[in-house]
């Protein structure tokens, strides 16, 4: 089992950039399938961005070229390096983990999830 804590949310500018962090506790951490999903008020929640465990990505279309994902398995963690912010990115930001091989996009999939970090972007 693995629990997840996310951080590095907060209120920034449009154009303006922060980036997140999921720090993992438990073994086998570079084993999990890593992903970012948000989720707005009163909307369901969106995936936004996923890595493999061979470090492949995959993205939203909202995001590509404005967000990076990328993990360190030395330190159990995996980020979220989020540029050229819009006011549409704001959400409570979600890290999830999948033992699964496969790189699944559908949040359903996911075995574990973190409390989730909030995600401000004014106009």
């Amino acid at each position: 089992q693995v629990q997840l804590v996310e951080s590095g949310g907060g209120l920034v500018q449009a154009g303006g950039s922060l980036r997140l962090s999921c720090a993992a506790s438990g073994r086998a951490f570079s084993t999990y399938t890593m992903a970012w999903f948000r989720q707005a008020p009163g909307k369901e929640r969106e995936f936004v961005a996923v890595i493999s465990r061979g470090g492949g990505t995959d993205y939203v279309d909202s995001v590509k070229g404005r967000f990076t994902i990328s993990r360190d398995n030395a330190k159990n963690t995996v980020y979220l390096q989020m540029n050229s912010l819009k006011p549409e990115d704001t959400a409570v930001y979600y890290c999830a983990a999948d033992q699964s091989i496969m790189v699944h996009t559908t949040a359903y999939r996911y075995d574990y999830w973190g409390q989730g970090t909030q995600v401000t972007v004014s106009s």
